[in-house]
């Protein structure tokens, strides 16, 4: 059963939110949070699979709640997804930045948001839409972390391919292909990438790859 954490500062919202995810198999909406800081403790509480995160909020905005959850060790296995009206909004560019699994725009299809909670639910990241990865270029090269080179010098030269390889949006499957070597190992290999960046997900991955310039805008 994937479980879900609701955060919107809207009543009716959640409540559209709350009537279709309870209505499929295996989801079950466990909590509900009108601001950022009602989510955090939630989070913390019920230690959802999953918490859709509206990214503006009054108080504590959607932003600070997925750094703090992002951050605290206790809540690796919880996935955000971010809520936003626009597809290019920086905002949600630096939640990628700090743990979110990936975003939606407010007015998914239906379809669309039952998919991305169980890909995200699964530990993937949510990438597929190329929205993301326009994101993630638009605002990398902008808001570059003074660290983001120096980090790279953990991984073998195998592993900053595949880093670079999985910022193009390839998946384990392609980046397989691509470097001659089995999916399995493609698989350890973003594996042991991630673990030695501490990455919570891929989408940390590609915010890494454009920040060291691994890969650069208009790669896509």
């Amino acid at each position: 059963m994937i479980t879900i954490v609701l955060a919107d500062d809207q009543a009716l919202v959640r409540a559209g939110f709350r009537a279709l995810l309870d209505a499929q198999d295996g989801m079950t909406v466990v909590g509900e949070a009108g601001d950022g800081a009602e989510a955090v403790r939630l989070a913390r509480e019920l230690h959802p699979d999953v918490v859709l995160m509206d990214i503006r909020m009054p108080g504590t905005d959607g932003l600070t709640a997925t750094k703090t959850i992002g951050a605290d060790a206790s809540l690796d296995a919880t996935r955000i997804i971010m809520l936003t009206t626009f597809e290019l909004d920086e905002y949600v560019f630096e939640a990628l930045r700090n743990g979110a699994s990936g975003f939606l725009v407010k007015d998914t299809e239906p379809a669309e948001l039952i998919q991305a909670v169980r890909v995200v639910a699964s530990g993937d990241a949510l990438l597929s839409p190329s929205v993301t990865r326009r994101l993630i270029g638009e605002y990398a090269a902008r808001a570059k972390s003074p660290g983001a080179a120096r980090e790279l010098d953990v991984l073998t030269d195998r592993e900053r391919e595949v880093l670079g390889l999985v910022g193009t949006g390839m998946t384990n499957d392609e980046i397989a292909g691509t470097l001659f070597m089995s999916p399995a190992t493609a698989k350890t290999h973003v594996s042991r990438t991630m673990m030695k960046l501490r990455a919570r997900d891929r989408a940390q991955l590609v915010v890494i790859a454009y920040e060291s310039g691994l890969v650069r805008p208009g790669w896509l």
